[in-house]
């Protein structure tokens, strides 16, 4: 298993959009038990979907909830240059093409529960790699080790891979930027959506002017009253955490692992269980 630390900036720290993100976990908590892997979208490059992504993922985690986000948008991804710091030499595609095992490409972070695989080199056929056996083998063998999978997918209004992965997930968000996508392309990508067989459990309204208006002056108040008194206690877990060395230990589940590479045969001899990897075990 590779090791990596996530950089976060210091607007995705902010104590009013980590309480929307615990918002917006919940409410997925409540669409159901049997919802467990998600896909994120939207309708055009730029929405902040992949921050939506990395964000819920870390929420999930921060509630302690074993979480892996998946980089599926293998055409352009920014999660690598936004967020990765260290060395990290496998993803995704190395796995759907056959040349690494799952547990080979996983990321621990230094985020305690949160694991992130991210997309890897660009391959030329990207929609057929995603819509074949293997990576819906990858989600079924993931549900056994971890309680949620964020998925995040490139703009269905600009190909098609969304859509191809909403259908293997039990559910999908779709993120719209405030003022920038017209009602008819949000109904148009929704409908897509539809065709593929995917189930929508919600939408994210992104980058919302809260500087003025009803809400500005809400969201400035309880921002500024629930930071100065409870802010500086999960402050305090935070720095208790780190001064102790992040998260805590982790369990070496039963070994068995070869080392030597990818084993060869069938499509479903490569795809280990991830049972045996050092610092995941399964769920239950």
């Amino acid at each position: 298993m590779q090791q990596t630390t996530l950089h976060f900036s210091e607007a995705e720290n902010n104590y009013q959009i980590k309480e929307a993100y615990k918002t917006l976990r919940s409410n997925v908590e409540f669409s159901g038990q049997d919802v467990r892997a998600i896909s994120v979208t939207s309708c055009t490059p730029g929405e902040g979907k992949s921050s939506v992504s990395m964000a819920l993922a870390r929420a999930f985690a921060e509630a302690g909830k074993k979480t892996v986000l998946v980089d599926a948008d293998m055409r352009k991804s920014v999660m690598v240059g936004r967020y990765k710091t260290g060395s990290v030499r496998l993803g995704l595609t190395h796995c759907l093409v056959g040349r690494e095992k799952l547990s080979n490409v996983i990321c621990e972070t230094d985020t305690p529960n949160l694991y992130v695989i991210f997309s890897g080199p660009i391959p030329p056929n990207p929609s057929e790699l995603l819509g074949g056996e293997i990576f819906s083998k990858i989600l079924d063998n993931m549900k056994t080790v971890f309680d949620y999978i964020i998925v995040d997918t490139p703009p269905l209004g600009s190909v098609i891979d969304a859509a191809v992965i909403a259908k293997q997930c039990d559910g999908t968000i779709m993120v719209v930027e405030d003022n920038a996508i017209s009602y008819r392309f949000a109904q148009k990508v929704k409908g897509q959506l539809d065709k593929a067989g995917a189930k929508v459990i919600g939408a994210v309204l992104n980058k919302v002017d809260m500087s003025g208006g009803v809400y500005g002056h809400y969201g400035k108040y309880y921002g500024k009253y629930y930071g100065k008194y409870y802010g500086r206690y999960y402050g305090k877990d935070s720095m208790d955490n780190s001064m102790t060395g992040g998260s805590p230990k982790r369990k070496t589940a039963a070994s068995g692992l070869d080392r030597s590479g990818p084993r060869r045969g069938s499509v479903h001899a490569d795809l280990d269980e991830l049972d045996y990897v050092d610092g995941v075990i399964r769920k239950d």
